[in-house]
């Protein structure tokens, strides 16, 4: 049985919290520094190019709101998508972006994360940038483990080299696509795996992989239902146009809920996903840059962690626009940025100290 202080059963894991591994890829922003974590570009060419979307959304925020305010940039893994195409033709579609990582990197800004679809970076002998498979991210309140998400996979962990062989002689010759695990049991799997990690030893993971935002181990749908018990308890003592704003946001949360019902196959996690009543808040996940309706980020400093979201006017999902979000203008373009979850890391940290006590 899974116990507290015991290492997940993954060489993987074991490796990543001890202190050699990836001793390079430590960033301290304990005094100062913002860090954007973001993940699954899946930066292709032609017409299945996965980030096409998206791709004057990503340039832009990157580089008109992160680099010059002097933003960290961790990207998360699946960066490339080298299990479809070949470096050189990823470079040739998009040589803005790899101009904007070089900035990042030329003011050492920039840390670059393996992921299945983009380790083939192993076998380039002249990429640019520094590849890691983890990075440790210091805030002085608790240590934050950033990881694609993929190595909790006890198949990819122990016969790992195998499947590079594979991708790399079998399935990319032969354009079979590996895809992304959206499959709700491998993404239960997957996000069951790193919480685990992230209680036994006492610190956050944020990871991306399964495309499918969390913000203090909670979907979307749980953190939905939170809110409506909040709400519903403020109502009460609520009056006026206060009163007014809870139940049009009730009524909008309550529509988003019946929606995600539908898409997320909602049969498949009737449990808990985490097995506790109370999800400790270990667990994160950027989401990813090739949403329909935009792109999700996680940004995060010594002090404060939030989920973002950039979208395109009149492009971005409905709930966004139904009055309980803030929405920021990024400059004169029609990219907007609006937080959908943010806390304090002292919160979070004691949080996961009394709530994980009960979880051993």
């Amino acid at each position: 049985m899974f116990k507290r202080g015991e290492f997940v059963d993954s060489s993987f894991f074991n490796d990543m919290i001890s202190a050699p591994f990836n001793s390079a890829a430590v960033l301290d922003i304990s005094r100062e520094g913002k860090v954007l974590i973001i993940s699954d570009l899946h930066m292709g060419t032609g017409r299945s190019d996965d980030l096409a979307q998206n791709g004057e959304l990503l340039i832009s925020l990157l580089e008109d709101y992160y680099l010059k305010q002097g933003w960290y940039l961790v990207l998360n893994g699946d960066i490339e998508e080298l299990q479809r195409y070949s470096l050189s033709l990823v470079k040739e579609r998009w040589p803005r972006l790899y101009r904007i990582f070089d900035l990042f990197f030329q003011e050492g800004r920039l840390f670059k994360i393996l992921g299945n679809h983009d380790e083939e970076l192993l076998f380039e002998k002249n990429y640019p940038y520094p590849v890691y498979h983890a990075a440790r991210i210091e805030t002085g309140h608790i240590p934050i483990y950033v990881y694609h998400g993929h190595q909790s996979s006890r198949f990819y962990t122990d016969y790992k080299a195998i499947l590079r062989a594979g991708i790399r002689y079998i399935l990319k010759p032969f354009g079979i696509r590996n895809t992304v695990t959206r499959n709700p049991y491998r993404r239960f799997f997957v996000e069951k795996k790193a919480y685990q990690f992230s209680l036994a030893n006492n610190c956050i993971s944020i990871i991306g992989h399964t495309h499918r935002p969390l913000f203090e181990s909670l979907g979307r749908f749980d953190f939905i239902k939170f809110e409506i018990e909040r709400l519903c308890r403020d109502y009460p003592a609520a009056g006026g146009s206060d009163r007014e704003r809870i139940v049009n946001e009730v009524a909008a949360l309550q529509k988003e809920l019946e929606k995600l019902k539908r898409k997320e196959r909602r049969h498949v996690l009737r449990q808990s996903l985490y097995g506790d009543e109370l999800p400790v808040p270990c667990l994160f996940n950027s989401g990813s840059a090739i949403g329909k309706k935009g792109i999700n980020a996680i940004e995060l400093d010594r002090n404060t962690i939030a989920l973002v979201y950039w979208f395109a006017e009149g492009r971005g999902k409905k709930f966004i626009n139904r009055g309980w979000y803030e929405i920021e203008k990024l400059g004169d373009t029609e990219f907007r940025r609006s937080v959908l979850n943010q806390d304090r890391m002292d919160y979070i940290k004691a949080r996961i100290e009394l709530l994980g006590r009960g979880s051993s």
